[in-house]
């Protein structure tokens, strides 16, 4: 199964922005449903979506459902990433009984790096029961592979339904949550269409380029229907109008409600430009695994004592191009931190800074090679201080920033990055019992000034040093 790392064409349909969704910060949006035009019968669902799966939970992309006349049961309809499986899974429940429930067991996503379309084409008044239903990813039809079978004809489901059964609960759709639960989802979304009323194909919101690869297009609806909408993901403020985050661009006016969502929620990281995180699959075994949380862009280490945590960029072996990022410390008592590249991230378990390959800016003020150290190189620096990293892989150069400051006066940490380069450099960091919040143009914290690179892109707290660009891919395929 392809999946979508972001389309180098710098012409086209540009999806601007998306959505973070974090589980930890119990984030979701949630509004309640208007009289649809075609009750619960007849829907299409299109979003993108890069899952994140950093600490083991589902992740829900669209729930709608009510608390049944028995009190305490509910009736859903839920579509979702599923942990346990790497795949989808779609399920109608009526009393807390599953009527239908289907797993994508055969279509796994593991790419954490890559946005994935998504298509559920619904349409239940078909006579041919193969036809009532149709899940798409990356305009491959998969519904044949899934198990369980089809609704029966004319099957009412949740997500297009006003009011529950028996007419006196108001329905939801919730996307980040599964109904009133606690199961909260880490995921970015895009583009995220519902229509109400019509059978859709990926076509209306997706086209394959001339390089046979997927890519959004701007969305080909005649009408969403009474109770559809469009999330873009433009606005960010917090209240349920054409202003907020929720904002929806259907023309409907049917705003969501954000509940724990911010200003830094909203991110450049897209389909169209898809920008490096950090890769929970990808990095050296410690005692005690740390948590990845915020989009896979913050890195909590450790409670207690032990080996140092150590984070990955899912963009690795850089072996050109100028490029450049941030990290936000906080440091733990007694504990180590650093933050740099390596020309060989994953080459064995354990400690990140025990192997010559890497070269890191230490919290001391040192830079290190591994176990050896230049000895004094720069100011210390300690919690709320922002590294910059910026590493020049076409002269073989790297220097760091702190709070937007030069070190050592502007001569280079290092000087031979090509000629002793083996696989490409990756950026790479780690901490006992800290916190490390990557800024590869996608932050997750709140930037105050906003600065990006010479082509418009990423968002930092600092200026960019002038020749270097954020590690997106449409700057790849520009540079890399």
């Amino acid at each position: 199964m392809p999946s979508i790392l972001g389309a180098n064409s710098v012409s086209g349909y540009q999806i601007t922005n998306s959505l973070r969704l974090d589980a930890g910060s119990s984030s979701f949006l949630g509004r309640n449903q208007v009289a649809p035009t075609q009750a619960g019968q007849i829907y299409t669902i299109s979003v993108w979506s890069k899952i994140c799966f950093p600490n083991g939970q589902n992740a829900t992309i669209l729930y709608g459902g009510y608390p049944s006349g028995s009190g305490s049961t509910i009736d859903d309809t839920i579509l979702m990433h599923n942990v346990s499986s790497k795949g989808l899974f779609w399920q109608l429940a009526v009393n807390d009984s599953t009527v239908l429930g289907k797993n994508a067991d055969s279509h796994v996503l593991r790419d954490i790096s890559a946005w994935y379309h998504i298509v559920l084409s619904v349409d239940t008044t078909q006579g041919t029961a193969s036809n009532r239903w149709k899940l798409y990813l990356n305009n491959v039809d998969i519904t044949s592979t899934l198990a369980n079978g089809m609704p029966d004809q004319n099957q009412v489901h949740y997500l297009n339904q006003q009011y529950g059964g028996d007419g006196s609960s108001q329905n939801t759709h919730h996307i980040g949550r599964q109904g009133n639960t606690s199961n909260y989802s880490d995921m970015y979304i895009a583009d995220f269409a519902f229509v109400d009323g019509t059978a859709l194909t990926p076509t209306s919101f997706g086209e394959t380029d001339d390089n046979g690869e997927w890519k959004p297009k701007k969305p080909d609806v005649s009408a969403y229907g009474d109770n559809g909408w469009l999330l873009e993901f433009k606005q960010t403020g917090t209240s349920a109008n054409s202003s907020g985050i929720g904002a929806d661009t259907s023309g409907n006016d049917n705003h969501f409600t954000v509940t724990n969502l911010a200003a830094d929620h909203i991110t450049e990281d897209t389909p169209t430009n898809n920008f490096a995180t950090l890769n929970p699959l990808s990095r050296r075994l410690t005692n005690n695994a740390p948590t990845y949380s915020e989009g896979n862009v913050k890195l909590t280490g450790q409670t207690g004592d032990g080996q140092n945590n150590n984070g990955i960029a899912t963009i690795q072996h850089l072996t050109s191009g100028k490029w450049y990022f941030e990290c936000k410390a906080t440091l733990a008592a007694n504990g180590n931190f650093g933050v740099g590249i390596s020309d060989n991230p994953v080459a064995s378990n354990g400690n990140a800074a025990s192997d010559s390959n890497h070269v890191w800016y230490n919290k001391d003020g040192t830079i290190n090679y591994g176990t050896s150290s230049s000895g004094s190189y720069g100011n210390s620096y300690t919690n709320g201080d922002i590294i910059g990293i910026a590493f020049d892989l076409d002269n073989g150069a790297i220097y760091f920033y702190k709070n937007g400051t030069i070190q050592n006066s502007g001569t280079a940490a290092r000087t031979d990055l090509i000629t002793t380069m083996s696989k490409g450099y990756t950026p790479i960091g780690f901490n006992n019992k800290g916190v490390s919040e990557f800024n590869f143009g996608n932050p997750s914290f709140s930037i105050s000034s906003g600065n990006s690179d010479a082509n418009g892109y990423g968002n930092f707290e600092y200026a960019v040093p002038s020749g270097y660009y954020a590690i997106c891919t449409k700057n790849l395929a520009k540079y890399g």
